[in-house]
């Protein structure tokens, strides 16, 4: 990638969609991983790594947040000395991940203020938070200092962010640039087109 002048926006992570860090019993395996990872990542010179809270099952949101804080905060002064961002993904428990537990903004913002580190932020995707709960651009202003990484995708069906979808991305893209959003912008889609045909296009929609 660095041949190419590329980056690496977000690395694979700590854990996994349904098993993350909301149960106790995952927390040394996820801090094993998390020690592993972080520093591979901080040597490639990339900046993010991605986790996941886990699935519910049965679990209520408070406990599940407090959970995810106690976990997380064992990892905190590696990511912080490491200069890696450890990012929680937003995920719509509605439609594409069932039962998944860090499925609003609130709740992962919280858990944001209770980890307590610069190094610890969320992952906003568009497309799943629109789903979720739409003000989109409001949400996103209101806790931008959480917000580590953003991700883009047509709603519905994860497809073209063009204006055969409903979200207007060229505003969705202004407000994230007049907060001046140091973060990326990633584009998470499947295309129905030629791929790079489609790449060209949400480029250039977002490029406000």
């Amino acid at each position: 990638m660095k041949k190419h002048v590329l980056a690496c926006t977000m690395c694979s992570g700590i854990g996994s969609i349904p098993d993350g860090w909301n149960r106790v019993e995952n927390h040394d395996r996820l801090v094993r991983e998390a020690e592993r990872i972080i520093p591979l990542v901080a040597r490639s010179g990339w900046r993010n790594v991605v986790t996941f809270s886990g699935n519910r099952k049965g679990l209520p949101d408070a406990e599940g947040l407090a959970n995810c804080a106690k976990g997380l905060k064992r990892i905190s002064a590696l990511a912080e000395s490491a200069g890696v961002t450890v990012c929680m993904e937003l995920l719509n428990s509605k439609r594409s991940h069932k039962d998944y537990q860090c499925d609003h903004t609130l709740w992962g913002v919280e858990l944001a203020k209770q980890v307590g580190s610069p190094r610890f932020k969320l992952l906003y995707d568009i497309f799943h938070m629109q789903i979720m709960e739409g003000d989109i651009c409001d949400t996103i202003k209101e806790n931008i200092q959480y917000i580590g990484h953003i991700h883009t995708g047509g709603v519905p069906g994860r497809n073209e962010i063009d204006a055969g979808q409903e979200i207007n991305y060229p505003r969705v893209c202004r407000t994230i640039a007049d907060l001046k959003f140091d973060g990326f912008v990633a584009h998470e889609f499947v295309p129905t087109r030629t791929p790079l045909q489609s790449l060209r296009e949400a480029v250039a929609i977002c490029d406000v």
